[in-house]
């Protein structure tokens, strides 16, 4: 019998198989701040045949950062039909009391289970998905991020949505930047 986190964690992070029928994936999304609720997600056929072929186009590392951005983005606004979390605003504070408020916690686990369908697929040609990584600046203020590794260079990316209003594309910002503080408006 699998361990309650084992079960946990292929209800947030693992895509499920494929039934007959209204989806061709389906997955659990959380919200409403820590994970406090989740519900179901599905993706037909076309929606993910549109989100390989944004991928598939990528030539390069830096291409596919871009593509995963924007795949990222869509993959939001298609939960956000189905669940609360089109109500979510970027950043905690301008989503008061809000159902399907997301805070980085929220966020870092969806991109996470996002980009693991993607890679579950075999979309992903020049990155491979990691684990969330937190951050933590004036031993206090903690966000966590979803994180790719690119391949060749073994360099890791942090893929972020949470900088903004749900369905828009995510920021992808190079480990060492967003170690530093940098966020989406900072170059």
């Amino acid at each position: 019998m699998p361990s309650p986190k084992a079960v946990l964690f292929a209800l947030l992070c693992v895509p499920a198989a494929a039934s007959s029928g209204a989806h061709a994936e389906q997955v659990t999304i959380c919200y409403n701040y820590g994970c406090y609720a989740r519900a179901p997600v599905d993706f037909s056929e076309a929606q993910l045949e549109r989100l390989q072929q944004q991928l598939a186009a990528a030539e390069d590392a830096a291409a596919e950062r871009q593509a995963v951005a924007l795949v990222i983005g869509r993959m939001y606004a298609v939960a956000g039909e189905q669940t609360p979390v089109w109500r979510d605003k970027g950043g905690n504070y301008a989503d008061g009391d809000d159902n399907g408020r997301m805070d980085c916690i929220d966020h870092s686990s969806n991109t996470s289970t996002f980009l693991r369908l993607i890679q579950a697929r075999g979309w992903l040609k020049f990155h491979e998905v990691l684990e969330p990584l937190m951050r933590r600046r004036f031993f206090f203020a903690e966000h966590w991020a979803a994180s790719l590794r690119e391949r060749e260079t073994q360099r890791v990316f942090i893929v972020d949505s949470w900088f903004f209003d749900n369905g828009q594309p995510a920021a992808v910002l190079a480990l060492e930047d967003w170690l530093a503080g940098k966020t989406p408006n900072v170059q």
